[in-house]
């Protein structure tokens, strides 16, 4: 498919708005996705290190 112009790619035909909003909560995804778990890799990492420290003070 072929495009003239800008405003023609971006309106899609008339599938325009469903394209880009896919587009946009599949990028939304990803990003949750990445910073639910670096979020979780770091609260995991502070479980272990105090559990860490804890074993070694006993």
């Amino acid at each position: 498919m072929a495009f003239n112009n800008l405003t023609e790619f971006l309106a899609m035909g008339t599938h325009g708005a469903y394209v880009w909003s896919a587009y946009g909560f599949s990028v939304l995804a990803l990003i949750w996705l990445v910073w639910n778990t670096l979020s979780t890799r770091q609260k995991t990492r502070n479980i272990l290190r105090k559990r860490l420290l804890r074993n070694q003070n006993r």
